[in-house]
């Protein structure tokens, strides 16, 4: 299935879909650019703690939050394919990165989790049909079905770099 199968675009969300590319789900999300080769390590590793502004995450603090927000968005699909009609509340990205402590982690340790967490995304993927990828229910009071969240992992990385490019890499000839 592909995001044109997408029933209702959610609203928010639509901004990560958008930018993904129009292959099946699974596809996408193994073959679509991840925010590791949007990105290369030494590129990342030059930046170091810069920010481009006051308050603005750190290159270790995108990639927490694009872990984190893939863990998340994988749980929500699990559920809302699974049939579970609990409404799923949101999560704070700010506190989220606030207590994460990325800034105390290596670089190397952080590309090499989001690998891991998005080989673990693809399998979960692989293990839905049609019905459970366009069943719905509600995310932080937005309907979404697990199709429409496959498709947001795959565009929200993508969304991080193209920040990235436009706003952190200035910061190398400066």
């Amino acid at each position: 299935m592909t995001k044109s199968d997408i029933a209702e675009m959610p609203p928010f969300f639509d901004r990560y879909i958008t930018i993904a590319p129009e292959i099946d789900v699974v596809s996408a999300l193994h073959l679509a650019p991840s925010f590791t080769s949007l990105l290369p390590f030494e590129t990342a590793e030059a930046l170091g703690d810069r920010v481009y502004a006051p308050e603005k995450w750190t290159i270790r603090d995108i990639v927490q939050h694009i872990i984190d927000t893939e863990r998340i968005m994988a749980y929500r699909a699990l559920r809302l394919a699974r049939q579970d009609q609990t409404p799923l509340p949101g999560f704070d990205e700010e506190v989220y990165g606030q207590t994460a402590q990325a800034n105390r982690r290596h670089l190397t340790d952080l590309y090499d989790e989001y690998a891991l967490i998005r080989q673990s995304t693809i399998a979960l993927f692989r293990s839905f049909d049609e019905p459970m990828l366009m069943s719905s229910g509600i995310c932080s009071t937005i309907t979404i079905s697990p199709l429409a969240l496959g498709y947001v992992l795959v565009g929200h990385p993508m969304h991080h770099a193209n920040v990235i490019r436009e706003r952190y890499l200035p910061l190398l000839t400066q």
